[in-house]
């Protein structure tokens, strides 16, 4: 009777201690399961640009970056290419629409191949000044065209900065209409583009970009369009003497992501990326209009006359283009157009 109690002690000690055993591995996997739970994987997203380093779009994507650093515990970050160096801007947002880029900052010119309502940044003296285009881009009608393009191609726009209203080079003085007469300016392939310098009495020739400094350089063409930054940073200034302020079209840009890289995101990372995609709007708008502001001391400092607009001169021009209204309110939408205009701003 004794070994036989004996015996049952040592048995029930050892279900006991497998028990505790047991027990202790079971707290060990929760703790390490919470801890899993807990760990959210990093992310980290590749932007194209078009510009290099320290521009304006180059600000905007650092300050996504950072602000995506600081709201999202160091688990989310930007890594920014530059010059294209990924693909031209039509060729992006393919690569977005395919989901082979993950984001990028670049004007929004190429997107009316694939919906027509952006043609309405190619109307001209549509937009009145930067507070009236700023109003309509962050209005419905801004949600409106970035909701049709992210429906035609599965990229989402996030917020809208800017490359800003255009200036135009040249070697003469513009100051009206009747200065631009026989002018050879050139536009982008863009036939609303040529229809506008048509109806200003130019002569609008369409050129790739690469070829504009050659071109002016060689006097193959006399003029061309483009932000102040942009004629810095290209180094036009060496080959113009004059710039007219003509402000004839506004030139928005969207901070783009990929449609399928965005849902692949959880619901608390895209939270994340429409807070830093709004605080990068202001940012940019703000680095935007520095960069102009320093370009055009720059561009004055090497030489060249900028002229400013006066009203009559600015109204010669918007007298001149009720034929290209008249073509294109039916293809962009007269109520679209209407409603911009009404814009309160």
């Amino acid at each position: 009777m004794y070994n036989f109690k004996v015996l049952m002690g040592l048995v029930f000690t050892m279900i006991l201690f497998v028990s505790a055993c047991n027990s202790e591995g079971d707290t060990n996997a929760d703790d390490s399961s919470d801890e899993s739970n807990n760990t959210e994987e990093s992310v980290v997203l590749d932007l194209s640009i078009p510009e290099p380093e320290g521009a304006k779009f180059d600000v905007t994507a650092k300050a996504l970056d950072e602000k995506l650093d600081e709201i999202s515990n160091g688990t989310m970050s930007i890594n920014i290419h530059y010059n294209n160096s990924l693909g031209g801007e039509r060729e992006v947002f393919e690569l977005m629409s395919n989901n082979s880029v993950d984001m990028a900052i670049q004007s929004a010119g190429p997107m009316v191949n694939w919906v027509d309502e952006f043609s309405i940044f190619d109307l001209p003296f549509l937009f009145e000044n930067l507070d009236h285009a700023h109003a309509v881009m962050d209005s419905e009608i801004g949600d409106e065209l970035a909701q049709s393009f992210e429906d035609a191609t599965n990229v989402k726009t996030l917020g809208w900065v800017e490359n800003g209203f255009l200036a135009t080079s040249s070697n003469n003085l513009i100051e009206n209409v009747d200065d631009v007469a026989g002018l050879d300016i050139r536009v982008q392939e863009n036939e609303l583009q040529i229809d506008s310098w048509n109806a200003f009495g130019a002569s609008p020739t369409p050129m790739a970009w690469p070829e504009v400094y050659t071109s002016l350089q060689q006097g193959v063409i006399d003029a061309h369009s483009n932000s102040l930054a942009t004629i810095q940073t290209s180094q036009i200034f060496e080959v113009q003497s004059n710039v007219v302020i003509l402000e004839d079209r506004y030139a928005p840009a969207p901070i783009a992501i990929s449609k399928a890289t965005y849902d692949g995101l959880t619901e608390e990372q895209q939270g994340y990326l429409d807070e830093a995609g709004g605080y990068a709007v202001e940012i940019g708008r703000q680095a935007n209009q520095e960069k102009i502001d320093e370009a055009r001391d720059f561009i004055v400092e090497n030489g060249v006359e900028i002229n400013e607009l006066d009203e009559a001169g600015r109204q010669s021009f918007i007298d001149q283009t009720e034929p290209v209204y008249e073509k294109w309110a039916p293809v962009i939408g007269e109520d679209l157009i209407e409603r911009v205009r009404e814009t309160e701003y």
